[in-house]
């Protein structure tokens, strides 16, 4: 793996841990795709580094966990707003 690769797997994984973000916003962030993003994240961290690893899973389960309340609340405001106007 080349430095650069290894080095934005590094930052972005601790942007993760630091802001608790989505990997659709850590991929803005870092100008890089989705799925470069779940790459670096899924695959590359763990030869990385294991106790990194498990921390940003967690996190990201957490986001899997609640991706449907997410979406029925987004729903809910976009209808709500429809119906004011």
């Amino acid at each position: 793996m080349n430095k650069q690769i290894y080095d934005r797997v590094l930052f972005e994984s601790q942007y993760i841990i630091d802001t608790n973000e989505t990997i659709r916003n850590a991929a803005t962030v870092f100008g890089v795709s989705k799925s470069t993003v779940h790459k670096d994240l899924r695959d590359r961290l763990w030869e990385i580094d294991k106790d990194m690893y498990e921390k940003v899973s967690s996190i990201l389960q957490y986001h899997v966990d609640i991706k449907h309340i997410r979406g029925g609340e987004s729903t809910k405001r976009k209808f709500l707003a429809k119906k004011v106007n």
